[in-house]
């Protein structure tokens, strides 16, 4: 199994939830981390607890709907430690509502979150992987990248197209020695979930769930890539 020690990753949405979770994972097994989402305080926190148990966390507070962020993030992250290693596009955002009713600035916030700001983020990360023969960009999309869900049209189809642009992109730097894997969740624990009467939330995956899958194909040997994993409750959520 490789080692994280001495390499760098950026996760995005790291104030909370699922980022939180990879974040604190990454930090524990030897990486340093930036933290990326618009919450600074959130992020400070998660810096703070990657401290205590030894590690080291960057806060770079980051609206990734605008290319300007998504280029200093990435600018900002070399100008620290002068490496990146990992990318993980785990950030979504998404509005339920009927494709009759939904306003167009919620589909585009949804398509830039979660599909455009990773595409952005690959690009710009891409020539330094490419230098090194060697990284790996994980992305987050979701069971609703697989099938979709009435009035979740947008989020659906940007969690499709995710899957979609990390196939090609896996196909494309392979024998750069680049990883390129997708992880697809289920229902998880998180705030992004409301609170529904149906739902258990006790049922559900855990985000360290999901921390522990990107930290197993970060580590997986050089020889292979886990391209997609998906992750399901093992016993259902409805009630």
């Amino acid at each position: 199994m490789r080692t994280l020690s001495g390499q760098v990753s950026i996760v995005t949405g790291a104030s909370r939830g699922i980022g939180r979770a990879i974040a604190l994972v990454l930090g524990e097994s030897g990486s340093r981390v930036v933290l990326a989402s618009r919450s600074e305080p959130e992020l400070t926190t998660v810096r703070e607890e990657i401290r205590k148990k030894g590690g080291d966390a960057l806060v770079m507070v980051s609206d990734l709907t605008r290319e300007d962020d998504l280029r200093k993030l990435v600018n900002g992250t070399l100008q620290e430690w002068g490496r990146i290693d990992y990318l993980i596009n785990n950030a979504g955002w998404g509005k339920h509502a009927p494709v009759a009713k939904a306003r167009l600035e919620d589909w585009d916030r949804t398509f830039q979150t979660n599909l455009r700001a990773p595409m952005i983020l690959s690009q710009l990360v891409l020539p330094i992987l490419i230098e090194q023969k060697a990284g790996a960009i994980v992305n987050i999309s979701s069971i609703s990248g697989k099938t979709g869900q009435a009035e979740s049209s947008a989020y659906s189809a940007s969690k499709f197209g995710l899957i979609g642009f990390s196939q090609s992109l896996f196909e494309e730097v392979r024998e750069y020695g680049i990883k390129v894997a997708t992880i697809l969740p289920g229902y998880v624990d998180t705030p992004m979930i409301p609170p529904v009467r149906r739902l258990d939330r006790s049922k559900m995956i855990r985000p360290e769930d999901i921390a522990h899958t990107v930290l197993f194909i970060l580590t997986s040997p050089a020889s292979c890539c886990p391209v997609e994993i998906t992750v399901r409750p093992q016993q259902t959520p409805y009630k």
